[in-house]
């Protein structure tokens, strides 16, 4: 297959992916303001997006960095490894969201890179540095929002304990409208980079950020102005800055996804887990939206879903341990355990099966 048609065939299957990360972690977003009933789900979604859209335009790309190349080594891409990776993250998140179940869309993509990667490089291929923060921040990212979420859960209560349920009640829908915005850019931040990221190294693979590659394939002038709008190659080729093109479609993608809205994760998270108010509502999307927003800030890609998923499990332990449902976390546990491993395993097997295939 032509590198170009690789390019294309990549990109779109990089934003469907983008699509379905929106799609499953809507959740994230809007599930505690839809199941306080501070905003309708379609009310809440555009909302979400609308944040979604400006998160990667605020605090940069530092995490599409750490994804292109931070978790394998660039020099052993190329487009069908690509091809294979995405594949991989594609298909477990979709089964994951046909069943409802909230998954880090973001190691699904790592494991299917994993996956891919190891087939073609073995460990020598893996970005260990990078796989090691991953890893660290699958453990502490729940815990730190559940951490957050709790600590601001007791804060409301002390700041609030002389003031009337209803006024507390009236105060905290309109608290909720931000605290729901600050998680929306966390993750239109983290989340739409991981993206960005992944489009990014498979350009630099087919050669795309390589002298002659727009005379070779003879892209138009205007093309060539829109596609390389942004992008400032280092030395190796690959850009110190990602195209503007980029930025924009995936952030686009992810929040049509958001829009779109997974209503059968949207109840898991904000319904089935625990049962909030707009007080709790408020806790939780802040202290998991801090969380997302200082991990983007260094580079480092969370899943928002395990963020957000602790942050509620910490509120709804304020008002007591009887207050989560121990068993729909038992779920979601599982689907984040499984999530690395079966994406690298289809992601491996996708790469074989493309190269079985000649591409």
């Amino acid at each position: 297959m032509e590198p170009l048609t690789l390019i294309i065939v990549g990109t779109l299957l990089a934003l469907s992916f983008d699509f379905l990360n929106g799609l499953n972690d809507a959740a994230n977003s809007i599930a505690t303001v839809v199941s306080t009933r501070v905003l309708s789900p379609r009310v809440a979604v555009l909302w979400a997006a609308m944040f979604n859209l400006i998160g990667a335009f605020v605090f940069g790309v530092s995490v599409a960095a750490t994804i292109g190349k931070g978790i394998i080594d660039p020099s052993i891409v190329t487009p069908t490894l690509i091809l294979g990776a995405l594949v991989g993250g594609i298909v477990w998140t979709h089964i994951c969201t046909t069943f409802g179940l909230p998954i880090s869309v973001s190691h699904s993509l790592i494991g299917g890179l994993c996956g891919a990667g190891f087939v073609r490089g073995g460990f020598d291929a893996m970005v260990w540095s990078g796989i090691g923060k991953v890893a660290l921040f699958i453990v502490l990212s729940p815990i730190i929002g559940m951490v957050l979420g709790g600590l601001l859960m007791v804060a409301c209560h002390w700041i609030f304990r002389n003031v009337t349920k209803r006024k507390v009640e009236t105060l905290s829908r309109k608290m909720q409208l931000l605290s729901s915005a600050v998680f929306a850019l966390g993750h239109g931040t983290n989340d739409a980079q991981k993206t960005m990221g992944i489009i990014t190294v498979l350009l630099f693979s087919a050669g795309f950020f390589t002298p002659g590659f727009q005379e070779q394939h003879q892209l138009p002038l205007w093309a060539t102005e829109i596609l390389y709008a942004g992008a400032a190659p280092l030395g190796d080729g690959f850009p110190a800055r990602i195209p503007t093109w980029i930025i924009a479609s995936c952030t686009l993608a992810i929040a049509l996804g958001t829009w779109a809205g997974g209503w059968k994760v949207i109840r898991t998270v904000g319904i089935k887990l625990t049962r909030l108010r707009p007080i709790g509502g408020f806790a939780a999307e802040t202290g998991g939206g801090l969380t997302v927003l200082l991990a983007s800030l260094t580079g480092i890609p969370v899943s928002t879903t395990h963020t957000i998923a602790g942050s509620i499990a910490g509120v709804g332990m304020v008002t007591s341990l009887g207050a989560v449902r121990w068993g729909v976390a038992k779920h979601i546990v599982w689907a984040w355990v499984l999530t690395i491993p079966v994406s690298a395993l289809v992601g491996a097997l996708t790469y074989k099966l493309l190269l079985w295939a000649g591409i």
